[in-house]
């Protein structure tokens, strides 16, 4: 459909010079202006006495035609933004499960040696790891996360 539309701005575009200059070069009723330095005097020797009806003809036709495709052109980039809109341009729509309450990680006594995983129904893309609560005292060294897994050192 863009295609069309180009070729017939393309078509609009030349034919609104075409317009401008058929206008331009009329003769104006005094015999002189614009319609003399554009050619007036050369086109009563190639179109004879009948200039003036040639060059009205082929404005009216001119103006009609760029009329015409201005309307087309209307209603192609109408039909082209109702119907492109239908699947391109809108956001997605994302669906999330409604849950009412906020799920609570799950507490334990003693420290914890892996992930634990949150009771959330499903929700969470894999484990997740919760800081562990110890009733040992802090020792003066420092511990590694017993919660983040340790990759081995490679030779």
């Amino acid at each position: 459909m863009s295609l069309v539309i180009g070729i017939l701005t393309f078509i609009l575009i030349i034919t609104s010079l075409f317009l401008v200059l058929v206008v331009l070069m009329q003769r104006a009723k005094t015999d002189g202006g614009m319609g003399s330095a554009m050619g007036g005097g050369s086109m009563e020797s190639t179109f004879g006495a009948e200039t003036g009806n040639v060059l009205s003809g082929a404005t009216i036709k001119a103006a009609i035609v760029f009329f015409v495709l201005s309307f087309v052109l209307y209603l192609a980039h109408l039909y082209q933004s109702k119907h492109h809109d239908a699947g391109d341009n809108k956001l997605p729509t994302i669906t999330a499960p409604a849950s009412s309450t906020m799920p609570t990680p799950l507490t334990t006594d003693s420290p914890s040696t892996g992930p634990v995983p949150t009771p959330s129904a499903g929700l969470s893309a894999g484990p997740v790891p919760t800081p562990s609560t110890s009733t040992t005292p802090a020792s003066s060294g420092p511990q590694p996360a017993t919660s983040q897994p340790v990759e081995p050192k490679k030779p």
